[in-house]
């Protein structure tokens, strides 16, 4: 076999890793050692990736929801995809393991393609404070948002190049010529030349996007658009977030789903409902304070432990007699929790007897944004100037990230308990926290703004036009809430509507159809 020259590569991450290393692809006795000529191994390794372990899911459980005639389609296409692939591997790469809706959707996809007798794996990147404000900042703009002030100049663009230098040595130590490589949103992009030029098959995965372009979102694609010339197919959730300039061959649209078996989706008692709030703090205890159960995604069963942070007026716990109103997303500016706030408070408070809880992951938790703790802290803020009676019922909660599946249970019991599940986004590249909450049978107020729209069917929910507009907002939650036979009705359809369109089987057919195209 022909060896490959030793390849030499230049970095520079915030100063840790100074000029220069070496990859020795040829070095018979440690093929692919790093020599770090100035640093160590270890600070180099700071910046490398890892594997994220995926539990199997089996794709016949989806069978008595879909249907014969589906479950057919998917597995004949299943085994197709299963040929195309033998002796390759499908790579996914992404930016955190938790936290947020690309993670989810990854145990999903992997746990069902491993079932499907394809050598699937998933790794994780990693990357400092400085190169997750680069990518929240193109994630703001890629939604047509100045987010912060900071620009997409030169300087971002050699760290963001150092980084994925960094990064793409442990990755092409394990990606192998002729693999398929699925490289998700912006902050892997930027491996996307190196392992191209190696032989991998290379496809990038943009979970975001905004219909039209402006300023912002054309700075945000100059910035990534030299490492998509090196990708041979780009997946988008909607068409409408293709920009102009893209070659149409290459593109593919998938919308994502949900697993209806996960921690977050999976049916749930109401006295599970009751004893999982209970345990997080949300309601009252009781005497017996019995534990709260839930099916991990590994089929193991699960407990209900930790406790949510919880900031209230007066008793933390909620009345669970009244009505809840619930937004459950990140702390992004983009999920306008504060606006959700303040439209609540002009409503309901004095009108109606009605409750909110704003509920995100704990800030500490998401590694890859950096902008969670300060939209937190604006909402903590907001909450605090607000009228006494408005503030006692509203409670900002943050859930625990420690364990995923017992965090996705606590979502889980938080939307079954809710009334009206809200989706107030300014911009959205899917929101699938909308098709879960459908999912569920309860009623949604949500804005017609990206992939919300796509969810949102007539007669499914009620879509915002405006969502910056917090007195109809408020107007027309407080009106939802007083029509109970409503609410019934758009829980019942939405459901149904989430179960023909929305559930996995559909999401893995446009993935196996995607790789006949590809390796074919």
């Amino acid at each position: 076999m022909k060896e490959r020259a030793t390849v030499e590569r230049h970095v520079g991450v915030s100063g840790l890793i100074k000029p220069a290393f070496k990859v020795c692809a040829h070095d018979r006795a440690a093929p692919g050692r790093i020599m770090a000529l100035t640093e160590s191994e270890q600070t180099f390794q700071r910046f490398s990736v890892r594997e994220v372990e995926v539990a199997v899911r089996a794709l016949s459980r989806l069978e008595p929801l879909i249907g014969v005639e589906r479950f057919t389609a998917l597995r004949l296409a299943a085994a197709q995809a299963s040929r195309r692939l033998e002796g390759m591997t499908f790579w996914n790469l992404s930016s955190t393991a938790a936290g947020g809706g690309v993670a989810e959707l990854l145990q999903v996809l992997v746990g069902y393609t491993l079932d499907a007798n394809i050598d699937i794996r998933w790794l994780v990147m990693s990357g400092d404070a400085e190169f997750f404000s680069i990518t929240k900042r193109i994630h703001n703009r890629l939604h047509g948002t100045a987010g912060d002030a900071g620009e997409l100049g030169p300087n971002e663009a050699a760290h963001y190049a150092d980084i994925m230098a960094a990064n793409v040595v442990s990755v092409m130590s394990r990606v192998r010529r002729g693999d398929l490589v699925l490289l998700h949103d912006p902050q892997t992009v930027g491996m996307a030349p190196e392992l191209a030029e190696a032989g991998a098959r290379v496809i990038w995965r943009c979970h975001v996007g905004r219909e039209g372009s402006n300023e912002w979102t054309d700075e945000a694609w100059s910035f990534l658009r030299p490492h998509l010339a090196h990708c041979e197919a780009h997946i988008f959730s909607l068409r409408q977030y293709v920009p102009s300039w893209m070659d149409e061959s290459r593109v593919r649209v998938i919308p994502p789903s949900i697993d209806p078996f996960s921690p977050k989706n999976q049916e749930m008692s109401q006295s599970d409902v009751i004893r999982t709030l209970r345990r997080i703090g949300l309601l009252d205890k009781s005497e017996q304070n019995s534990a709260s159960t839930f099916t991990r995604r590994d089929g193991t069963p699960g407990r209900v432990e930790r406790r949510a942070a919880i900031l209230s007026d007066g008793a933390s716990a909620l009345d669970p007699d009244i009505p809840l109103v619930v937004q459950v997303s990140r702390w992004d500016r983009l999920k306008d929790m504060t606006g959700v706030m303040r439209g609540f408070a002009s409503a309901v408070p004095g009108h109606l007897t009605a409750q909110l809880a704003l509920v995100g992951p704990s800030v500490a938790s998401i590694s890859d944004d950096p902008e969670g703790a300060e939209v937190f802290a604006e909402c903590v803020a907001t909450w605090e100037a607000l009228p006494v009676d408005a503030r006692r019922r509203i409670k900002l909660v943050t859930l625990p990230m420690e364990d995923i599946d017992e965090n996705a249970a606590m979502v889980n019991a938080l939307q079954r308990h809710a009334t009206v599940i809200v989706q107030k986004s300014l911009a959205e590249g899917f929101g699938l926290t909308v098709a879960e909450g459908m999912w569920k049978g309860r009623a949604l107020v949500a804005s017609r703004v990206g992939g919300i729209t796509e969810q949102i069917a007539p007669g499914t929910g009620l879509l915002l036009d405006d969502p910056a507009d917090l007195s109809v907002f408020g107007d027309t939650l407080a009106g939802l809430l007083t029509r109970p036979d409503q609410i019934a009705q758009l829980g019942a359809r939405a459901r149904q509507h989430v179960l023909e369109t929305f559930v996995g089987d559909k999401h893995l057919l446009r993935y196996a159809q995607l790789i006949e195209w590809i390796v074919s």
